[in-house]
């Protein structure tokens, strides 16, 4: 797998006589943005394929019937086109499926954080009754009976009799694999002149400077990594609240990445908006009227134009993610 130094300058942008220039202020250094190893050990392309194998496999979920590319389906972006799932057994989620592209680079996950890492991440779903409702006494025995996850376990772990965390060491290895780094915007920073069209162009200036997004949509992966009230109707979902147990963030959900943003709709924790378009308009209006909003969360005053601008340089965070289909290995006889 490659090892991608991201970064944006985009604090640097400054609009001088309508055309655009770069300062020489970036959010930050290219080593901070070395994908995050455990161990600082990379995987094989071995250990990748078979979390990939593992990820399209519907023996993880308790009736068979749901893969974790069920929900993050690469067609769709790596989500399902859906404001909320189903889980293994019918269940309807209480929140949206995010995408996963460039979660190398995070460091909390969920919508709520309660993650700290990608592999817990990768095993949470598979025993969640809510989601794939599998519990290791049943799914290691049948994985186990796969001749070859027998044969892949013992050769890149050392052990055949393998456990929930290989299985969520291979998840992530596949996981981490999943890289947008070649959008427009990538090779216009890079100095590609005409990679942006000039609605793009305009949308990014007003990204970084009228439109305040990156207050919160800062980084390599236009995420401050951090947890926000933006006012939407409270559910009773706490959000990060539920999770440190602190009133303030009481309906506080993480800031989502943007790139592939343009395939990965709905919107929000809970998928109640359709378009970019409508996310913008969101913002535009000051967010929602429930209590507690983040204070960053105000009134844009952007014109029509503006709008559409914005969502065009949302498009150009656009990159074509090749993920073919692996064939699913047969149990034994």
């Amino acid at each position: 797998m490659r090892v991608v130094v991201l970064f944006i300058a985009v604090l640097g942008l400054l609009v001088q006589g309508g055309r655009l220039a770069w300062g020489a202020t970036p959010l930050g250094t290219p080593d901070a943005y070395d994908v995050l190893y455990p161990q600082d050990e990379p995987p094989t392309d071995a250990e990748v394929f078979l979390g990939k194998v593992l990820f399209f496999d519907p023996r993880l979920s308790s009736k068979k019937n749901i893969s974790c590319a069920t929900c993050h389906n690469p067609d769709l972006g790596l989500g399902d086109g859906l404001a909320l799932s189903r889980g293994a057994e019918g269940v309807l989620l209480a929140r949206h499926t995010p995408s996963l592209y460039n979660l190398a680079w995070n460091v909390k996950f969920f919508w709520d954080g309660r993650a700290t890492s990608l592999e817990q991440q990768a095993l949470m779903p598979i025993e969640s009754s809510q989601e794939m409702n599998m519990v290791p006494e049943e799914l290691l025995p049948r994985l186990r009976a796969v001749p070859w996850y027998r044969e892949q376990f013992a050769a890149i772990y050392g052990k055949e009799e393998f456990t929930m965390p290989e299985i969520g060491r291979a998840l992530s290895a596949f996981q981490r694999s999943l890289v947008v780094d070649d959008t427009p915007f990538d090779r216009h920073i890079a100095g590609q002149e005409n990679a942006l069209g000039p609605a793009a162009r305009r949308g990014l200036a007003l990204f970084a400077g009228k439109a305040e997004c990156v207050q919160c949509h800062d980084g390599p992966n236009f995420t401050d990594e951090s947890f926000h009230n933006l006012g939407q109707a409270d559910n009773g979902d706490a959000g990060r609240g539920g999770v440190i147990n602190e009133a303030s963030l009481h309906g506080a959900f993480k800031t989502p990445g943007l790139r592939n943003v343009a395939l990965s709709a709905p919107y929000m924790h809970d998928g109640s908006i359709g378009t970019l378009q409508e996310v913008v308009l969101f913002y535009n209006r000051g967010g929602g009227p429930a209590a507690g909003k983040s204070r960053l969360i105000r009134p844009l005053n952007l014109s029509d134009q503006e709008v559409a601008d914005l969502v065009a340089f949302m498009g150009a965070l656009t990159q074509e993610v090749r993920i073919e289909r692996p064939a699913i290995p047969a149990s034994d006889p």
